[in-house]
């Protein structure tokens, strides 16, 4: 740091976020398990729609979003008033922590959250808090125990990542009811569209039930357009009017709007990509159970495999075969994997590997 121009408090503390590794220096060919992506890409209809826009790069995008936000409220039966767009649901985090959060302010998160919840509040100045989870769960009754007339911000993926476990939705409208006056609980439900189970709508009810609860939703997951960065935000309407005063003006470009708006209307190919999903990530966990790493229950995309003193090993053993994931030790999770669901090939070239490292144990 430059001894006399400094950054605001909390910027110094920020390791600069670090997104999953991409390719191996010297492999033929690696395929990408580090980042949660979609293996199937977007739709066919989202594909035509982004290069449709190229027509128009020359022009402003909407900067109300409004086509977009028509279209997530038609989706989904909600209000689109209620609804705020943004750079990837990364943006909207980082709004909420620089609209609510300051220095003398605490930021509440699980302890294996998003590493996103702990940056976004360092660079507002504020503390972060993390709660422990129990068996790699969110536990509601920590978060509880650590609210304090300073927090503002509460933040809490449903499914988790990168656990893939999830919480009772009774659960999380007790931590709501427990929130002091000055607070807002923030439901990440980045890969809610991974989730059957029956009456879970990502906390839409919630939200709607209550003034203090907002939840985030993304793009970048099953509908396969992390490239272009678009999230989206459903809250009360005093979050929308603060949120709508501290965003740019030009927030989300032309392509990533039009796109967003054929992907989230494409229903058939969101129950396509859940089912592929589904099926290949519920046989991985058995075949990366049989060879010995244990499984921690997945709901979304990604697994997270316990890999102990072994994990610089199988690490390299499966970069080897040209496989990427990811380490979890930024995480507080040592000894963990984290495996992104790829296609049916990527799925077998991982059981592959896996049984035959477990085999020469």
């Amino acid at each position: 740091m430059h001894p006399t121009i400094r950054p605001n408090p909390g910027i110094a503390e920020i390791a600069p976020y670090v997104g999953g590794a991409s390719a191996l220096p010297g492999a033929n060919r690696t395929v990408k398990l580090s980042s949660n992506e979609n293996p199937l890409g977007p739709s066919p209809a989202a594909r035509e729609a982004y290069l449709a826009a190229a027509d128009g790069l020359g022009l402003y995008p909407d900067g109300g979003h409004a086509r977009l936000r028509a279209a997530i409220a038609r989706a989904h039966g909600i209000d689109a008033d209620r609804i705020a767009c943004g750079n990837g649901s990364d943006e909207l985090i980082a709004l909420l922590a620089r609209a609510y959060a300051a220095p003398g302010t605490e930021v509440l998160y699980s302890a294996h959250g998003f590493l996103m919840y702990r940056l976004s509040a360092l660079s507002a100045g504020a503390t972060p808090v993390a709660a422990p989870e129990r068996a790699l769960t969110t536990d509601i009754d920590a978060l509880i125990a650590r609210l304090t007339p300073a927090t503002r911000l509460v933040f809490l993926a449903n499914p988790n990542n990168p656990t893939g476990t999830m919480v009772p939705e009774a659960e999380i409208a007790r931590l709501a009811e427990a929130l002091p006056p000055a607070a807002l609980l923030v439901l990440d439900a980045a890969y809610a569209e991974y989730v059957r189970a029956p009456g879970y709508d990502g906390g839409i009810a919630l939200v709607e039930s209550r003034e203090n609860v907002v939840m985030t939703r993304t793009f970048s997951k099953i509908h396969g357009l992390a490239a272009l960065r678009l999230g989206w935000l459903y809250g009360p309407a005093h979050v929308i009017d603060v949120l709508s005063r501290v965003r740019g003006p030009f927030n989300v470009n032309a392509p990533a709007l039009a796109a967003g708006e054929a992907a989230i209307a494409d229903h058939g190919y969101v129950a396509d990509c859940r089912i592929a999903n589904e099926v290949w990530r519920d046989w991985l966990a058995r075949e990366i159970a049989a060879a010995g790493f244990p499984v921690t229950p997945s709901h979304a995309n990604f697994l997270l495999v316990e890999t102990g003193a072994r994990t610089g090993a199988v690490d390299g053993h499966l970069r080897a075969h040209g496989l990427i994931v990811r380490r979890m030790d930024e995480y507080g999770l040592p000894g963990h994997l984290r495996i992104s669901v790829g296609d049916a090939a990527a799925c077998r070239a991982v059981a592959e590997a896996m049984a035959g490292i477990g085999a020469a144990a």
